[in-house]
């Protein structure tokens, strides 16, 4: 491999998860939301017993009491999350004694939430003890149905030692009561500035008729909204449908004067590479990737008025039959030694700054071409962001009801499909 040519599991992790990820909030999330929560019972705003972060002290004390470690953990996760050799499940086992059996099962977030309800609802066994599951429509069926494990912080020394701060605000999980973060990602804006002329720094360049025809927008309505709703100066971790009529219509003048080239799927990429699009909304992996394998110098940036993140998540289903055990190796995951050996394979954003240096560290002791991957993974602001950047991103709107969700729908849906 030369020193041009990226190492192929730096690829992997930086696109092909991407896609995946990106299709299956598309295909399984804001259309599966309303069936699912008629499903599992879901109504209005209500939710279960100890949700949020101010009644988790009580749900805490209930759910941990008498519970005891078993010597194993079943494990559930999403594919291509972590290297087939399973180096650092291996080296938990022998810290710990604890074996893991580990399962890349969810494909999808709304039919693994189909699959797991009825015996979730039945107070039943899923057959995990610990699931990855996304901050997409999902997780909030999974917390307002009661189908998740309040975290004992207590035995999570690691995470609070390490994690970045910005995890402990998650609008979607204030404080941690449910979840703590496996690897996140960015939406933002991609450019190719031998056509812009200039750098591009704000949401507002998106609306700018010097771009007219050359502009790509996503057609995924979260990720649309969420940029509409930016620009009209709104918090979408708190906006109501009031909100996303502004959004709205920020997002018809973009159209109306032809700026938007079309509304796009992975697919932007492409449009970006050919010169269709000379700016156009974007995740950073992609970006990263397409600079790395085919030589090309297309920037990424946050923009002023903020972007998006999205976070997959380290959870425990309320029927665990070993919670200590996965309480454990959620811990386990936030060393800071380890946390480093995930990022090195998966190459999404590492939710444990320290690990940065202990890559760097591991860079120095290779040479050559070996030295030269590590390094680009481990200076990439891309997998370590800077404190800058994760101020200006926001997670996408949240729904408490079928109705919230199908008044979203109405009112972003055609703008891509007329």
């Amino acid at each position: 491999m030369s020193a041009s040519t990226p190492d192929p599991t730096f690829l992997r992790g930086m696109t092909q998860r991407r896609l995946g990820r990106r299709d299956a909030l598309r295909i399984s999330g804001l259309s599966a939301l309303g069936a699912a929560l008629a499903a599992c019972g879901v109504q209005g705003k209500a939710k279960a017993p100890g949700a949020g972060a101010s009644a988790a002290p009580d749900a805490v004390a209930k759910y941990w009491t008498g519970k005891a470690k078993t010597g194993h953990v079943d494990f559930a996760n999403w594919p291509l999350y972590m290297d087939p050799k399973h180096p650092e499940l291996k080296q938990f086992t022998k810290e710990t004694g604890i074996t893991v059996n580990y399962q890349e099962v969810i494909q999808e977030m709304g039919p693994w939430f189909a699959k797991v309800q009825p015996q979730l609802s039945a107070g039943q066994s899923i057959g995990f003890d610990l699931m990855v599951i996304t901050n997409s429509v999902q997780f909030a069926q999974f917390r307002d149905s009661g189908f998740l494990a309040p975290l004992d912080h207590s035995k999570l020394p690691n995470f609070a030692k390490n994690a970045a701060a910005s995890y402990s605000k998650e609008a979607f999980d204030p404080g941690n009561v449910y979840s703590v973060p496996w690897a996140s990602g960015m939406t933002g804006i991609a450019y190719d500035e031998n056509k812009t002329k200039r750098p591009i720094t704000k949401l507002a360049d998106l609306w700018d008729p010097q771009f007219k025809g050359k502009v790509g927008m996503f057609s995924d309505t979260q990720e649309l909204a969420n940029f509409g709703l930016l620009k009209a100066g709104l918090n979408p971790d708190k906006s109501t449908s009031a909100d996303w009529d502004k959004a709205a219509d920020e997002l018809k003048k973009q159209k109306d004067l032809g700026i938007v080239r079309n509304y796009y799927d992975q697919s932007y990429v492409d449009a970006l590479g050919k010169g269709e699009v000379w700016i156009t909304q974007a995740w950073s992996g992609d970006i990263f990737q397409k600079n790395l394998s085919d030589g090309t110098n297309f920037k990424f940036v946050i923009p002023e008025e903020g972007g998006t993140i999205w976070t997959d998540n380290m959870t425990i289903p309320i029927t665990a039959k070993a919670p200590v055990d996965a309480i454990t190796l959620i811990d386990f995951f936030y060393g800071v030694d380890i946390a480093a050996s995930l990022a090195n394979y998966i190459n999404y954003v590492c939710p444990v700054p320290a690990a940065q240096q202990q890559m760097r560290t591991s860079a120095a002791k290779l040479s050559g071409e070996d030295k030269t991957a590590a390094l680009q993974v481990a200076n990439s602001p891309l997998v370590f962001p800077g404190q800058d950047i994760y101020s200006k991103l926001h997670y996408y709107v949240s729904f408490d009801s079928v109705a919230d969700q199908q008044t979203f729908q109405k009112t972003f849906e055609p703008i891509v499909l007329s």
